[in-house]
């Protein structure tokens, strides 16, 4: 199985990134023995990844990075990079190769203390892999200075550094970034292949791979979730009770504070299962006792980790809640498709008899606004309101229709 068998309906960008990678072998067996370069390659040392959510940005950039890293045997006897199997590209896809940095938005905003060392690592060859790769998987969340940061590296790259930044759309990195990587534009996959890929991978029985596909409208990483976790489901099947409760205000401010505390239990499980362990590692590291005190001058690395692990929960609890809204925006889309007696598929089947109620009790209008609600209420989130004064606006836009 090699590494393109994870992108789910990207046959074209994983040919383009399978030629890439067999150029990159060639140009780093051609340096160890010394010959000239190819005169055309493929290859280049910055790529930029976009595509909506769920399409695999980040997988595709992994893969890619598994692929460069590949050290298959296989490949001396005309074999292609990225065989899935070898150290270099195992570690590459659990993250643990030591020449793949990884950098991911903790919070909001990827800080400019975030990207530093990372950057400078840039400049450095590789330790024990073909190439020294950095893979930005939030690159819309760099703010101005760490932008500027990632801008200096990518315009003046070591000859074996490969860049891969990650975003929803080009319009979401600066130009001058941009405009240095090559552009691979992901698609949202077929529910058919989001179901294909949970029964060959996860072992999912056909009907029950096909709704979670269906409720997830091809998100591939929340299909999975649907798909193997039993609470996961339940979550959803709350989410979506939500729309015939709000009949009342009391009601509306009742189901805003579940859904906030529910996205903040995520968070504080994510938390107690991480921030734990992080924290004793980081003592160790500093040279602390088992149970003892710090060595004077290492409290403020202790600290700088709470900080992030802070953020990481903020940003754990907002990512929770964008599900649950999603899946709203998914349940109401359903809604106007049944008055509008459109042919598309409906997404919620397990819900239909909430679905007729509503689509029977509104107009498409108020569908409308009950869904623009919903994106007014992400964007909220976005600007970072407080979650539960941007939920209990959604909630009340919701029964006002």
């Amino acid at each position: 199985m090699t590494v393109w068998d994870d992108l789910v309906g990207q046959d074209k960008v994983s040919a383009a990134l399978d030629a890439a990678a067999r150029d990159a072998d060639a140009l780093v067996t051609a340096a160890a023995a010394d010959r000239p370069p190819p005169e055309a390659s493929r290859m280049t040392h910055a790529w930029l990844f976009t595509g909506p959510p769920g399409a695999g940005r980040n997988q595709a950039a992994r893969a890619f990075a598994a692929a460069l890293q590949c050290v298959s045997p296989d490949r001396a006897l005309g074999g292609v990079p990225g065989c899935g199997f070898c150290d270099g590209c195992h570690t590459a896809l659990l993250g643990t190769h030591a020449d793949v940095s990884t950098v991911a938005a903790v919070g909001a905003e990827i800080l400019v203390r975030d990207m530093r060392d990372t950057v400078r690592k840039s400049y450095t060859a590789p330790a024990n892999g073909r190439w020294q790769i950095i893979l930005v998987e939030d690159a819309e969340r760099l703010n101005e200075k760490s932008a500027n940061a990632v801008l200096k590296a990518v315009e003046e790259p070591a000859p074996r550094t490969v860049w891969l930044l990650c975003a929803p759309s080009v319009e979401d990195v600066l130009p001058t970034i941009r405009s240095r990587c090559r552009h691979l534009n992901l698609r949202t996959p077929s529910v058919e292949a989001v179901a294909d890929m949970l029964m060959r991978r996860d072992g999912i029985e056909p009907e029950a791979a096909m709704a979670a596909a269906r409720a997830t409208q091809g998100h591939v990483d929340r299909a999975r979730r649907l798909a193997t976790d039993p609470a996961a489901r339940e979550r959803r099947a709350a989410v979506l009770r939500l729309p015939l409760r709000l009949d009342e205000v009391g009601a509306c401010l009742r189901a805003a504070q579940e859904l906030v505390d529910a996205a903040a239990e995520d968070a504080k499980q994510l938390a107690e299962e991480i921030d734990g362990k992080e924290t004793e590692e980081l003592k160790a590291a500093l040279g602390a006792a088992q149970g003892g005190r710090l060595p004077r001058g290492t409290a403020g690395a202790v600290k700088d980790l709470e900080e992030m692990q802070k953020r990481r929960r903020t940003r754990t609890q907002r990512d929770s809640l964008d599900v649950a809204l999603g899946d709203l925006t998914g349940f109401y889309r359903d809604v106007l498709a049944l008055q509008l007696g459109s042919r598309v598929a409906i997404a919620n089947g397990d819900t239909e008899d909430a679905l007729d109620r509503l689509a029977r009790g509104s107009s498409p209008e108020s569908t409308l606004r009950r869904m623009e609600a919903i994106a007014a209420c992400r964007e909220a989130l976005d600007r970072n309101v407080a979650p539960l004064l941007a939920v209990e606006a959604m909630t009340m836009a919701l029964r006002a229709g």
